[in-house]
Formats: C-alpha cells, structure tokens, sequence
C-alpha cells in the first residue's frame, strides 16, 4: 500500500462531468489498495469571478476578508469531490486548510506555509476515508484564513506529500505533462518525459502555467518526486 497524494486543478473539477471524472480516478487508486490524500483548486474560473465581484462592490476589498471569500471556492470543490466518492459507495472526508493542519504567515493573498500538523489526514486514513483538501489556503496563528497566492494549491499538494511522507505526489492538469512549451500555442512542442527541478523551476518561473514556483522548489528541497499528467487520460 501506497500514500499518494494528488492535485486537481480548476479545470479537473469545473463541472460535475469532471468532478465525476476526478471521484473515478480516485477510486480507482482506492481499489488498487492506495492511501490517497487529494489536494483540490476552485472550480474553473471560481476564483477569478469572487475577485471580480468584490471589486464591484469596494474599490479596495479588505485582504483579510478577501481571503475569507476566495478560500471559499476551494470549500466548495472538496465537499462536491467527496460527496460525490461517497455516492459512489467510497469512504471520503472533505477538510479545509484549518482542519488539515496547514499554518502559514499572516501575508494575506501570499502567505506561505510555516507547518503543517497532519494529524487529523493521519486520522482519517486510519479509519478508511480519502481525503479531500481544500488547495490554495491555511491560518495563521490567530486562526485568520489565508491564501497562498496563484498556483497555491500545487504548493498545498507538495507540501502535503512532504510531511506525510508520500511516495509521490501527482499533478493532474489540462496537458499531457511538460513540454518544452506551451502546447496550446506552439503545436510543434514536445513532450518531456523527465525534466529535473532546477530546469522545471526555471521553465515555472518564466511562465509555464503547468506547475507554481513554490511548490517545485518545495519538491526540489525535499526531493518528492512529483508526476505531472493529463486528468483526461485513464
């Protein structure tokens, strides 16, 4: 047996065709005797349209506050996930960054994780549940919602695999993997089938939407292995 924890981005997870695609997915590392923890993004452009609609309200939305209502999309994403692997006869538990132990900073919009406490993911492995995270958030010592800025659920994925001590931790996106490209705009890119951290951190900070900074940098300090494949794909 296995502990595998695995990321799903907002477009993993947009509608409920995917969501189910997702639930599927997992279940199948489940019959395969797997541990799995999931990590989750906002549904599709969640994120984007709870921006959107503050700004209309305030011109300057308190960043406290703000991060209350984005790390709501996340919510939302996990507790639909694991609804849906219990209406497929799984046991599933969905937790929010506070219950999953993730500490960070008080940087709102930015913060970075100082600790992660896991005792409550141990748990629930324990007694039989995947588990479902809400990606992209945390608290501070003072117990205030935090949000780790973009791409900040690859970073709770990543680090999660770290203090679980994971045998991988799995990306799942809307390409195949990593390509010298961006394949929807270069059709000619290719596919790479290994790539080492210092050389996808460059491609991460130079752009390459398929991975955030942080989190390979994270995987790069604590060597985690870490597989970047397409949620499309069985």
């Amino acid at each position: 047996m296995s502990l595998i924890v695995q990321k799903y981005g907002g477009s993993s997870v947009a509608n409920a065709d995917r969501i189910r695609n997702v639930a599927s997915r997992v279940a199948r590392g489940r019959d395969a005797g797997n541990d799995t923890v999931v990590v989750v993004s906002a549904m599709g452009d969640t994120t984007d349209e709870l921006i959107s609609l503050a700004h209309q309200l305030v011109d300057r939305p308190d960043e406290r506050e703000m991060d209350v209502l984005l790390s709501t999309g996340e919510i939302v994403s996990s507790t639909l996930l694991a609804m849906t692997l219990k209406g497929m006869g799984y046991d599933a538990v969905s937790l929010t960054g506070l219950q999953a132990g993730i500490h960070t900073d008080a940087r709102y919009n930015k913060a970075r994780i100082t600790s992660i406490e896991p005792q409550r993911i141990l748990e629930e492995l324990k007694n039989g549940n995947a588990v479902v995270v809400a990606g992209f958030q945390g608290v501070t010592p003072e117990l205030n919602t935090t949000t780790l800025g973009r791409g900040g659920s690859d970073t709770t994925a990543v680090a999660l695999a770290v203090s679980l001590g994971a045998s991988v931790c799995e990306i799942y996106t809307d390409v195949e993997g990593v390509f010298t490209a961006d394949p929807r705009i270069v059709p000619d890119a290719v596919k790479l089938k290994t790539i080492c951290y210092e050389e996808m951190l460059e491609l991460a900070t130079y752009g390459a939407a398929v991975m955030a900074p942080r989190a390979v940098e994270l995987g790069q300090v604590y060597e985690m292995p870490i597989l970047v494949a397409s949620d499309r794909k069985s």
